[in-house]
């Protein structure tokens, strides 16, 4: 068989389901093998939106996703999203296409260098040379791209090699999932008598806590031992809202920090966190706090992040075992006042700003009364990024998705897109600021073709608001950050969807009601009023 179809063959031996992209000349062999194949390709209406979605799926499902470009300005296209994929650690297999090797050593038209750009953005990428390295060649690209941490890959697939005829006895490789190790003993019995000994320990959960399945023991470890918990961004979920030792995320908005009382913690237990979902100097800043280190691997090298012990190993494990080793502790203030003085806080700023206009702050509280707990909300990158933080409620692992490591705009429509086709029974809601939904508003085509029923909330305010919080925080002005939208409702319609909006806080639950009940791809336009800025001290 041809090295395409071969390629094309080891893909549904990794149980690849979707491959997303957009086809070229050079790649003509591979998506003539996919068409006789049981992988479903999703044309998409750039190569940035296919590596989202391949992202977004290989966060929700732990399978690395595939997005496929050809050469030049397709492989290129993919490179915000196959960054996104490594620093936010989700598992991605890209493939490209390339020229003809007999002219790569040459100027030569749209050819690129694609492994040295892809280098610093991908785990690990290699060219395809000889058709009957295949198999090793994507066995090892899925193997390291959802190993932890998972990240992205990339295979390079020159038109020459795509075209020639592989040996009578290559195939797929066998693939077995690799486990985390046990963790160490001594270093178990270390962590177990630091957290006994102290006064008020403090979790940090981060999302390694949901990649390795571990929220059912990190919450019965926390509730049993009385230890409060604050996630990041990308750990929300990881314990759920109704848990009385479930704080506050943090991670953006300005001295968080202080109301999770990571400044009053005298242990901080770090449980799947890294350092790309909130840099320890943000809490850490003298790099005294006391630390113990939980997860899959080493820590990463701070000053503002020295652990005592590090307990590396499957975190499900260690959890278990430090929840054995460690005495029932007596209730104190600290884990009493702890989500009270959390709530009080909320509730304060809920009650401060939900008159008048429309408020993201009560927008996002009142939607998680309107969502059920297994729905799926994909946040993009923006103003309201900070605010959905901090008031929605999240109730499950998994069902909050968050761009933070490379914070890539545009994500959250395509990323809705990948994950409606994955499981069509779940409903999937996006959040996007207007200056992020516009980024990619050309999937919504993509959306009404593939009949993905995704409901895709839109926060309007006519700029980019985050920016202009910081600029008037340090120049006392903004510039270059107010814009004009089109019509959202007549842009829907304009893409045969659906368009509603919501014009008063009354409204939102009935319009997003109905939106969920839709069969088609729905835009609903919220006009968000973002006057309180953050990133400005209140009162005199």
């Amino acid at each position: 068989m041809k090295a395409a179809k071969l390629l094309v063959s080891c893909l549904e031996n990794e149980r690849v389901r979707f491959a997303f992209g957009i086809p070229g000349e050079e790649n003509l062999d591979l998506m003539d093998s996919l068409r006789e194949s049981s992988i479903r390709f999703v044309l998409t209406r750039h190569e940035e939106a296919a590596a989202f979605m391949a992202d977004v799926q290989g966060r929700l499902t732990t399978h690395a996703g595939v997005c496929i470009a050809t050469l030049g300005p397709g492989a290129t296209n993919l490179v915000t999203g196959v960054a996104d994929a490594f620093l936010d650690r989700a598992p991605l297999v890209a493939i490209t296409a390339q020229a003809n090797l007999a002219r790569v050593h040459r100027e030569s038209h749209q050819f690129v260098d694609i492994l040295r750009l892809f280098d610093p953005i991908t785990k690990w990428n290699a060219r395809i040379e000889s058709p009957d390295t295949v198999p090793e060649i994507v066995r090892k690209a899925f193997k390291l791209a959802e190993a932890e941490k998972p990240g992205s890959t990339h295979i390079e697939l020159p038109e020459n090699i795509a075209d020639e005829e592989t040996s009578a006895n290559a195939k797929p490789l066998p693939i077995e999932r690799v486990r985390s190790p046990s963790p160490d003993r001594a270093s178990l019995e270390k962590a177990a008598d630091l957290i006994q000994k102290a006064d008020r320990p403090l979790v940090l959960a981060g999302n390694g806590v949901i990649r390795s399945g571990a929220s059912e023991e990190l919450r019965l470890f926390a509730e049993d031992l009385r230890i409060p918990v604050a996630h990041t961004f990308m750990g929300k979920g990881a314990m759920p809202w109704t848990s009385p030792m479930n704080l506050l995320t943090i991670g953006v908005l300005p001295r968080d920090y202080e109301l999770a009382r990571l400044d009053e913690s005298d242990l901080v237990i770090c449980v799947g966190f890294d350092f790309v979902e909130y840099d320890p100097r943000s809490w850490n800043p003298r790099g005294d706090r006391r630390v113990v280190h939980v997860d899959s691997l080493p820590a990463e090298i701070s000053l503002h992040y020295v652990p005592e012990v590090e307990v590396v190993g499957e975190i499900r494990e260690s959890l278990r075992v430090l929840h054995e080793r460690v005495p029932r502790p007596r209730e104190s203030t600290w884990t009493i006042g702890s989500q009270e003085r959390v709530l009080k806080r909320l509730e304060s700023e809920l009650g401060e700003r939900s008159k008048g206009a429309m408020k993201p702050q009560r927008i996002l509280w009142e939607l998680r009364d309107i969502l059920a707990p297994d729905d799926l909300l994909i946040s993009d990158v923006g103003a309201h990024k900070l605010w959905l933080g901090r008031f929605f409620r999240t109730m499950k692992p998994n069902t909050v998705i968050i761009s933070n490591g490379l914070s890539a705009m545009g994500i959250a429509l395509p990323g809705g897109i990948a994950a409606k086709l994955s499981n069509p029974e779940r409903r999937v809601v996006t959040l996007s600021g207007d200056g992020g939904f516009l980024m990619s508003v050309h999937e919504l085509e993509t959306a009404k073709r593939e009949q993905a029923a995704t409901v895709n909330l839109v926060f309007r305010d006519g700029g980019l608001g985050s920016i202009r919080w910081k600029q008037v925080a340090k120049f006392g002005r903004t510039v270059g950050t107010d814009f004009h939208n089109p019509d959202l409702i007549a842009l829907a319609g304009a893409f045969g969807l659906r368009g509603l909006r919501v014009d008063h806080p009354s409204e939102l639950s009935a319009v997003v009601t109905e939106a969920l009940q839709s069969k088609v791809a729905t835009v609903v336009d919220i006009p968000v009023d973002y006057s309180d800025n953050p990133f400005l001290p209140k009162g005199p």
